[in-house]
């Protein structure tokens, strides 16, 4: 790939030469302090009392108030923004005498968050985006090709479905109608909220693919942490499989039904949790399954449940052992409804196959962190990202920083400050490189 960073100077070969030396020394470095402010300060919007966590839903008028503080920030360094039609915002930075045509170098993430949120998800990646060219702009240094930084929209997918929805929309994966008719949780759709919030832009679907993309986020999980080492260089990430269950029995009353002759909703629902446990367990590392969501009618402590709806979440790093898990969780569904007598019904939420990240971006990563002199180690996602989306159409890569205690989807998530920095330097000089790339 010739990763080799180029730069430009502003005044002449003494000064590029001086540039390019900071550069592969890795002596620039991005403001630690000022990434925390902007962290701290988005976190405030959609703020939960009592925690530094977030709530900002999808097109709610928290994610508007967020949307206009990031966009704001890219405002000011003087970016070019486009909007497209699922809300997606790109802010460009161009500075003088780079090629307008040429394909950006990109980074970025979300800044939705799940219900009960933290200030790190998402928003590290896109907050890191624009400390890299604040601090490329402030110290004159031009790289060989225009940057990006992206939020996409309803990366968490919590209140409508398939998440990672604006990714998938901009690299050309889901039709625009088709997103903008998805109906949440709460019965609102995707076109009307984006209309009502103001998120709808001109720019077109699909966008352009970039010449590169590489993300920076939180692990949201153990390993970087037990393992001891400063940063993950992120080779893929598993496929995912989200499935709706309904199950159908029969309301009655809990005292005078007798066992053997109920069509209990509730069991039922109970017998497919702890099968899909049983099934991760059997397949072993790295199977995981969760049943994360149960709604019983009518949800009362004497009544028998008519009804039960649950989901299923299926992951696997290896798609043919998570096409076979799929098919013993509908094995299982026939199996239970025959002998408990009751009716399932099943819907696809989210299917995506698992992604293999470009070799050469993830070798770079890798590179520039030893390059500044931190450890890391190489692992697959467990969570989706827009980087998974973004890699059908360019060289993708992902960078992790550990996450305290695994803990993530929760107001206590917490990255140690020098990680977050870390991360960030990583970011810099990897897109520096990157935008040196033929």
């Amino acid at each position: 790939m010739g990763c080799r960073a180029g730069l430009r100077g502003h005044q002449g070969s003494k000064e590029e030469e001086q540039l390019t030396s900071i550069v592969e020394t890795g002596r620039l470095r991005i403001d630690g302090q000022r990434l925390l402010d902007r962290l701290s300060a988005l976190s405030r919007v959609g703020g939960i009392a009592g925690t530094t966590g977030s709530s900002r839903l999808a097109f709610t008028d928290a994610d508007r108030a967020g949307r206009r503080l990031v966009t704001g920030w890219m405002e000011d360094l003087g970016l070019q923004l486009s909007v497209d039609g699922i809300g997606n915002v790109v802010g460009l930075w161009l500075p003088p005498g780079i090629d307008p045509a040429a394909p950006p170098v990109m980074t970025g993430s979300h800044i939705d968050t799940v219900g009960t949120g933290g200030r790190y998800d998402g928003n590290l990646g896109v907050l890191a985006g624009l400390e890299v060219i604040e601090t490329l702009a402030a110290e004159g240094v031009t790289p060989a090709r225009p940057l990006a930084v992206a939020f996409f929209s309803n990366e968490e997918g919590s209140r409508f479905q398939p998440d990672m929805m604006g990714s998938l929309v901009y690299v050309g994966g889901m039709a625009l109608e088709e997103a903008h008719a998805v109906e949440g949780i709460d019965g609102a759709t995707v076109g009307a909220e984006l209309a009502r919030i103001g998120g709808r832009g001109p720019s077109p679907c699909p966008g352009p693919a970039p010449h590169r993309f590489v993300e920076l986020h939180i692990e949201q999980g153990p390993v970087l942490e037990e393992a001891g080492v400063g940063l993950g260089v992120v080779e893929g990430v598993q496929g995912i499989s989200w499935t709706e269950v309904v199950v159908e029995g029969q309301s009655n009353h809990a005292g005078t039904t007798p066992m053997g002759l109920r069509r209990d909703a509730g069991y039922v629902a109970a017998e497919i949790t702890t099968f899909v446990r049983r099934l991760a367990l059997e397949f072993g590392h790295p199977q995981v399954a969760t049943v994360g969501a149960i709604d019983l009618h009518p949800n009362l402590i004497n009544v028998v449940a008519a009804t039960a709806k649950l989901t299923v979440d299926l992951r696997n790093t290896d798609n043919d052992r998570l096409l076979e898990a799929e098919r013993q969780l509908a094995r299982e569904l026939d199996a239970v409804a025959d002998r408990e007598g009751v009716s399932i019904t099943t819907r696809t939420l989210t299917r995506f196959d698992p992604v293999v990240f470009d070799p050469e971006v993830v070798d770079l990563v890798e590179a520039t962190a030893h390059r500044l002199g931190i450890t890391t180690m190489r692992l697959p996602s467990g969570a989706g990202h827009d980087a998974q989306m973004l890699a059908r159409v360019c060289p993708t890569a992902m960078v992790f920083t550990p996450s305290e205690n695994g803990i993530s989807h929760n107001p206590a998530e917490h990255t140690d400050p020098a990680d977050l920095e870390a991360g960030a330097n990583v970011l810099l000089h990897t897109m520096l490189a990157l935008a040196a790339a033929d």
